[in-house]
C-alpha cells in the first residue's frame, strides 16, 4: 500500500534482518511558517509607527526634527519585532538641505535592506566636522551634525530593543551623586551663574563625551557615565 508522506520525514528505523517487514518511524516535524525578517522586499504598509527627535545644533540656524518611522513584524506571534524602515528629516534651514537629503535616503535604504543596522550608529558618530565640534545642553561632546544624528538613531534603537543600554545601577548612582556633592562643596562654588550640570572646571570624558570629568583623591571619575581611572 503506497503512503504519501506529507510531511518532512525526520526519522528512520532499518528492516530487520529476517525480512519482518519493519514498522516505519513516521515522526514527523511541524515547524510552521519561518518569520518574516527585513528586507529589501517587503513592501511599505499603510501604516508605521513613527517617532520624531526635535536637536538644535548650534552650527545650523533653525532647530532640526528627525523622524524614523518603524515596520512591525511578525504581528500577534512570538516572533513579533519592531524594525526601522525609514527616516526624514525637516527644518526651516535649507542650508544642508542636499546632503541632509541624500543621508537620509542612503540611511533608508539600509534599513530596509535588513540585518544589522546597528552598525551605522559607530560609522555616523565617528564623523568629524573640520571646522570643530560642539557642546550640546548638558555638556555632551557632538564632533559634527551628522554624529548627533547618529546619536539620535543610537536613541532610537535602544528605544525599539535593537540596541541595549548601558544603565548604571543604583549603587553607583549613589556613590557618584556623592562623589558630586563632595567635590562641589570642596570647591565652594558661590557663583549660581556659573554652575551647569556638571562643576565649571570638569572635563571631557573620553567614553561619554560629556564635560563631566572631576578629580578626587587622584582619580579622574565621570559624573555622568561612571567612568574611572586613578592616577
Amino acid at each position: 500500500m503506497t503512503v504519501k508522506i506529507s510531511k518532512n520525514i525526520v526519522g528512520y528505523r532499518v528492516t530487520k534482518a529476517d525480512n519482518q517487514q519493519a514498522q516505519p518511524d513516521t515522526s514527523v516535524q511541524d515547524t510552521g511558517p519561518k518569520p518574516v525578517e527585513m528586507n529589501e522586499y517587503i513592501e511599505r504598509p499603510d501604516f508605521l509607527l513613527g517617532t520624531t527627535y526635535k536637536i538644535k545644533p548650534p552650527v545650523a540656524e533653525h532647530a532640526m526634527y528627525i523622524t524614523i518611522n518603524d515596520i512591525l513584524l511578525n504581528e500577534g506571534t512570538d516572533h513579533e519585532s519592531r524594525q526601522p524602515y525609514e527616516v526624514f528629516i525637516n527644518s526651516k534651514s535649507m542650508e544642508h538641505f542636499q546632503w541632509v537629503i541624500a543621508l537620509t535616503r542612503v540611511i533608508s535604504a539600509v534599513f530596509r535592506k535588513g540585518g544589522d543596522v546597528t552598525f551605522l550608529v559607530e560609522e555616523l558618530r565617528s564623523v568629524y566636522d573640520p571646522n570643530g565640534g560642539y557642546f550640546k545642553k548638558g555638556g555632551v561632546f557632538m564632533p559634527s551634525l551628522v554624529a548627533e544624528i547618529g546619536a539620535v538613531i543610537e536613541k532610537h534603537l535602544k528605544a525599539i530593543g535593537l540596541l541595549e543600554s548601558e544603565e548604571m545601577s543604583e549603587a553607583t548612582k549613589r556613590i557618584l551623586a556623592e562623589k558630586r556633592a563632595e567635590f562641589e562643596s570642596s570647591q565652594k562654588a558661590k557663583n549660581d551663574d556659573s554652575a551647569g550640570e556638571y562643576p565649571a572646571n570638569a572635563t571631557m570624558c573620553n567614553k561619554c563625551s560629556t564635560k563631566a570629568v572631576i578629580v578626587m583623591d587622584g582619580c579622574a571619575t565621570c559624573l555622568s557615565c561612571g567612568d574611572s581611572k586613578c592616577g
